[in-house]
């Protein structure tokens, strides 16, 4: 009994048409009242639509040949872009049918009322897809596929439950990998007043052993060689091609603030893969180190081939706390554990003068033995306020206060600036550009 429930009549639901007819023949049952002629009529009528639903139904529930619904899903999710998710349908009915697809979508989603709906032919397959844009990182859960199916009649829905469980990862922003690396071959940088400058603390490579002319440094004589050859011989060098490029990422409380959906720390983990990769094919070494409170998780700087698969493992675990961050570990596990000079990206945020100051000692502790670059966020919701009409006094006030913010944000960037440390103000959105120009900037400058 429970079997036959669950296969005949659980799915069953009425369409539309079926309550318009039905709500008629009650109507012309009521007016037969008043009209005893119309009673004929409405016996007629409901007569007819019973045969007309136990058809209906014959042909949806009677067939052995049904549909074909399957979702095709990557593997991964691509954080804050827009990722496809395609269904396949195929029917086996001898008639055309009507669809509404409600795909179970993961939880963080929050789409109540999504529903695809599409008109199949008879032994035809389509194909239908939909976007998502996630903006978390973790694992995202799908669950089943709900197809109510309608023939030509439309008076009887069946519902069928798909079961298509599967577990999708999404990763930090992985779709613009392609730009970058494209960007990132191309020797004709946009930079306006590149030029060349004199390398400090960088570090030499041995080329070759060379016969001595005049000129070169008698420090570099080989005297081995000198002996087997007869005559003067010197090691060659060549500026390391190598460099070690490191993103500090803060996952302090500052992190956590929100734009367009996203994380600050979400926008740093986006900008530092593409960086990663960018540092990669430029030839140099890429490494990451996170940081609150304590020193997170720590990827040495290398340019090994699997080295942008430890990247992306590494960046999709990392996740925000709220307590205070600590530039005075930072700078200590920076001096003792980074010894060759290095450049080094910090993203962070200060929304004060005060905080700024707090830390500067420190970060000023890091610039005097490494190149470093400070990335922090423009509040662009402080923007959208100074832009806004004055209308009355309290108008007035936000807008002040508002414009008082944003010039403390410049003031920052001046202060970092007359201290030697190059610094980015940027919106979140265009994070990830703005940083990859700089680091072509600083590499065409031979600054590291």
């Amino acid at each position: 009994m429970n079997s036959f429930y669950a296969r005949y009549l659980k799915p069953l639901f009425f369409g539309r048409r079926f309550y318009l007819l039905l709500v008629a023949v009650i109507l012309l049952f009521i007016l037969s009242y008043w009209f005893p002629v119309l009673f004929r009529l409405a016996q007629i009528l409901l007569a007819f639509l019973v045969i007309m639903v136990i058809a209906d139904y014959q042909v949806l529930f009677g067939g052995s040949k049904t549909l074909e619904v399957e979702r095709i899903l990557p593997e991964r999710f691509s954080n804050g872009d827009e990722n496809k998710v395609e269904i396949r349908v195929k029917n086996n009915y001898r008639f055309r049918v009507f669809l509404t697809i409600i795909d179970e979508v993961p939880v963080q989603f929050q789409l109540r009322n999504f529903r695809v709906r599409l008109r199949v032919k008879e032994g035809d397959e389509t194909l239908t897809s939909y976007t998502l844009r996630p903006v978390e990182r973790g694992e995202y859960f799908f669950n089943d596929v709900n197809v109510l199916m309608r023939s030509p009649l439309k008076l009887v829905i069946r519902h069928i439950k798909l079961p298509a469980q599967k577990m999708v990862k999404v990763l930090p922003s992985y779709f613009a990998l392609r730009q970058y690396e494209l960007k990132a071959h191309s020797s004709n940088l946009a930079e306006a007043g590149s030029k060349r400058m004199r390398k400090l603390g960088h570090s030499l490579e041995f080329e070759q052993i060379k016969e001595y002319v005049r000129g070169d440094d008698i420090r570099t004589i080989h005297w081995k060689a000198t002996a087997r050859k007869g005559q003067l011989m010197v090691n060659n060098y060549t500026d390391e091609r190598s460099q070690q490029v490191y993103c500090l990422i803060d996952k302090g409380r500052v992190m956590k603030m929100p734009f367009e959906g996203m994380t600050l720390l979400d926008y740093a983990i986006n900008a530092t893969l593409i960086l990663s990769s960018v540092a990669l094919i430029k030839q140099d070494k890429a490494g990451i180190i996170s940081f609150a409170d304590q020193i997170g998780t720590v990827l040495a700087a290398d340019r090994k081939a699997g080295q942008m698969n430890h990247v992306l493992e590494l960046l999709y675990k990392q996740q925000t706390n709220f307590l205070e961050t600590d530039f005075e570990r930072l700078y200590g596990f920076v001096k003792t554990r980074i010894t060759q000079r290095s450049l080094l990206i910090l993203f962070t945020n200060f929304e004060s003068m005060s905080g700024l100051q707090r830390q500067l000692p420190y970060i000023r502790s890091i610039a005097r033995q490494h190149l470093l670059l400070v990335v922090f966020f423009e509040n662009t919701e402080l923007r959208q306020l100074t832009d806004t009409q004055v209308d009355n006094m309290e108008d007035l006030y936000i807008r002040t206060i508002a414009e008082r913010f944003a010039y403390e944000k410049r003031l920052m960037v001046k202060e970092l600036q007359q201290h030697g440390i190059t610094t980015i103000l940027t919106a979140p959105q265009n994070l990830t550009i703005n940083t990859v120009n700089k680091y072509l900037e600083l590499k065409a400058r031979r600054a590291i």
